[in-house]
């Protein structure tokens, strides 16, 4: 199962997927089509018919069932593309056997390291087999170990036709690290009942709850002058920007925050005198709590019209998802078959909230709930990325256990 995975892995990540979040195209770039194709062709020759991509660049397969009772048909998903905070072109990716747990050399030239003392998680994988970047680019496995595990799975389901099933739904998305994954999935068409997304961190991770999130776009009106004639003239955008910047709470940061602790994160700041714009993206795990957050930022902008003038302060916000425990606690059997399989396999399962999203949070809500399962790698969107071999053998191994226990039921 390691030769496999590993041969996936590779093939996948060598394909540039690298999703645009200023694109305005679905999906963002063109390259996605490159994987996606690749995938389908892979699925129809082992055997799934009905494999296909559409226009938008989803990829849907079916693996019938091959039992005489009828069971649950559930869905595995992963996404085909890569983040744009970092290259994901020409990964050229180097693999640690045996690792002896001490730092790892990622490039030579750049003297760059995979440090324990920055990394100390590194220490759970003595004696494990490490793939890692070369440090000029990210790894991509967010998410292309997702999707060689559900395709190494397949393929042992197919190789092994004695190993019982109900009917299983395969899905590949486009753009999710840009929040735009699931925009035109036919959640009807897919046909699950229930799905599970292969997304997550390191071994064990188990996931039904995430942040209610938000996008703001403030956009600040500055007046310039010339400098020499500016006094009780200029209003300089950027100064407002700060100031506006500094209004929001400075604990409720990424940096300071952790679990179910929500922040304001300022993603980007442009601007010039006469104008600046400051984006935001708002998150909290707790929707009260996350409606107050959003209120701030428009408290905020009323105060700072009041002091500098009307206008000079506007805003655009916008809700990207929310926290799918709602939709998953109704039917939480799914999250404890999930939690099963990890048991039976040995795992011990780290139920914890995302801080982040997926594309299982705005599938719950459109009517496929869908929790998230560990895909073994860490440090993602960074040339620091990198994930144990053994991760990967570990959550294939989840994902044809919690088959089996469906067909059990």
């Amino acid at each position: 199962m390691k030769k496999t995975l590993l041969e996936k892995f590779y093939k996948y990540i060598s394909i540039d997927t690298q999703a645009d979040p200023t694109s305005e195209t679905f999906p963002s770039t063109k390259k996605q089509f490159d994987l996606a194709n690749v995938l389908v062709e892979e699925l129809k020759e082992l055997g799934l018919k009905d494999a296909h991509i559409d226009e938008n660049c989803y990829v849907m397969a079916t693996l019938p069932s091959n039992i005489d009772k009828e069971v649950p048909v559930i869905g595995f998903l992963s996404h085909v593309d890569t983040a744009p905070d970092m290259s994901g072109k020409d990964i050229k990716p180097q693999i640690v056997e045996d690792y002896d747990g001490e730092d790892i050399l990622l490039n030579k030239e750049k003297d760059m390291y995979l440090r324990v003392s920055d990394f100390p998680e590194l220490k759970k994988y003595v004696g494990q087999t490490i793939i890692t970047t070369d440090g000029t680019t990210l790894l991509g496995a967010d998410d292309k170990a997702g999707i060689a595990e559900i395709m190494t799975a397949i393929e042992h389901l197919v190789n092994n036709p004695d190993i019982k099933h109900g009917t299983i739904k395969i899905g590949f998305t486009p753009d999710e690290e840009i929040g735009k994954g699931v925009d035109h999935f036919d959640v009807k068409k897919f046909g699950a009942q229930y799905a599970y997304t292969l997304d997550g961190g390191e071994v064990g991770e188990l996931e039904f709850e995430n942040f209610n999130a938000a996008y703001a776009r403030v956009k600040v009106q500055g007046r310039n002058v010339h400098p020499g004639m500016a006094k009780y003239k200029m209003i300089n955008s950027i100064i407002v920007g700060s100031e506006f910047n500094d209004m929001l709470p400075v604990f409720d940061r990424p940096e300071y925050t952790d679990h179910y602790e929500g922040f304001f994160h300022l993603i980007k700041f442009d601007g010039t005198v006469e104008e600046s714009t400051l984006q935001y993206i708002i998150r909290d795990h707790d929707r009260k709590l996350f409606e107050e957050r959003k209120k701030l930022i428009q408290d905020v902008a009323a105060f700072m019209n009041k002091k500098h003038g009307e206008g000079t302060i506007t805003i655009e916000m916008k809700d990207q998802y929310y926290n799918m425990r709602e939709k998953v606690e109704p039917v939480y059997h799914i999250v404890e078959i999930a939690e099963q399989a990890m048991i039976d396999l040995g795992i011990k399962p780290n139920i914890k909230p995302i801080r982040g999203g997926t594309d299982g949070s705005r599938l719950s809500y459109m009517g496929l709930p869908c929790p998230n399962i560990f895909a073994g790698g860490h440090n993602f969107h960074g040339k620091y990325e990198f994930i144990p071999l053994e991760s990967m053998e570990k959550s294939t191994q989840v994902i044809l256990k919690i088959i089996e226990l469906y067909a059990k039921k």
